[in-house]
C-alpha cells in the first residue's frame, strides 16, 4: 500500500496563513484603547484609589449595547456592603440581602437612584431597579460605617481602577467620546471639571496621570439629613 503525503512548500504555507494573520492584525489595529493613571491629593500612595471611568459616545460614534449579564447583588454582612463599588447597566435589578443577625435600613438619597428600603430583618432581601444612569451612594440608616456605590451606565466602555491606580478601557470603536470620572471622596465639581471630550483613533491613547483632589471630610448624614449621633453605638 502506497502512502501519499501532501508536501506544501514553506513559502506556500506562509501565503496560506497570511490572510488569517492579516485579518487578526486588522482587528487589533481597528479599535482604540484608552489608558490613564489616577493621582489623588492628598497623597494616597499607600492606599488604593477607588475610581471608575467611562465613555459616552458623541455625534455619529456608534453606541455599544450594555445589557445585564447576571444577577447583581449588594450583600450586607458584618456591617459591610459587598462589593463596595459596582458598575451595572441601566435597568438592572440589584438584590440587597441581609446576611447579618440584625436589622438594616438601606437607603440612597443622592444624584443616582433615590430609595429607602426601610427596616428589614436578618435573612431577608429587597431589590431596587436602577432605571437611569447615575452614581448612587448607598448607606444604612442604622450603621454609619456602612457605605457603597453603584454606578449605572448605558455604555459598556468603562474601567475600574486596579491596585496600581491605572484605568484601561479596551476594544473601543474609534470616534468621539466624552470621558467621565468618578473617584471616591472627590467633590462633584472637581469631577465635572475633569470630564472632557476625546477623539479616539485606532491604537492606544494614554492620558498620563490625572490629579484628583480628595475631600478630607467624608462623613455623611442619615436619611433625614441629621447626624447619626447615638445610633452609631447601637447594637443593631
Amino acid at each position: 500500500m502506497r502512502i501519499f503525503r501532501l508536501a506544501i512548500p514553506l513559502a506556500s504555507a506562509l501565503i496560506l496563513l497570511a490572510p488569517s494573520v492579516r485579518a487578526q492584525n486588522r482587528a487589533r489595529t481597528s479599535v482604540a484603547e484608552l489608558r490613564l493613571h489616577i493621582a489623588a491629593t492628598p497623597s494616597t500612595t499607600h492606599h488604593s484609589v477607588t475610581a471608575v471611568i467611562w465613555l459616552d459616545p458623541l455625534g455619529n460614534t456608534p453606541a455599544l449595547a450594555f445589557t445585564s449579564q447576571s444577577r447583581y447583588t449588594l450583600l450586607q454582612k458584618n456591617r459591610t456592603f459587598i462589593p463596595h463599588v459596582q458598575v451595572i447597566p441601566v435597568g438592572s435589578v440589584v438584590q440587597f440581602p441581609n446576611a447579618d443577625p440584625f436589622f438594616h435600613n438601606v437607603f440612597s438619597l443622592f444624584d443616582g437612584k433615590r430609595f429607602d428600603l426601610g427596616l428589614y430583618e436578618a435573612g431577608s432581601s429587597k431589590s431596587v431597579t436602577f432605571s437611569r444612569p447615575g452614581v448612587s451612594y448607598i448607606f444604612c440608616n442604622i450603621h454609619p460605617e456602612m457605605s457603597a456605590v453603584i454606578i449605572s451606565l448605558s455604555t459598556p466602555l468603562y474601567s475600574i481602577a486596579d491596585s496600581s491606580k491605572v484605568l484601561d478601557i479596551r476594544n473601543i470603536p474609534p470616534g468621539d467620546y466624552r470621558l467621565h470620572l468618578w473617584v471616591e471622596g472627590a467633590l462633584p465639581g472637581s469631577l465635572q471639571s475633569l470630564s472632557r471630550e476625546l477623539h479616539l483613533s485606532p491604537g492606544t491613547t494614554d492620558l498620563g496621570s490625572i490629579t484628583v483632589p480628595i475631600a478630607t471630610n467624608t462623613t455623611h448624614t442619615n436619611m433625614f439629613g441629621n447626624t447619626y449621633g447615638r445610633q452609631s453605638s447601637s447594637p443593631y
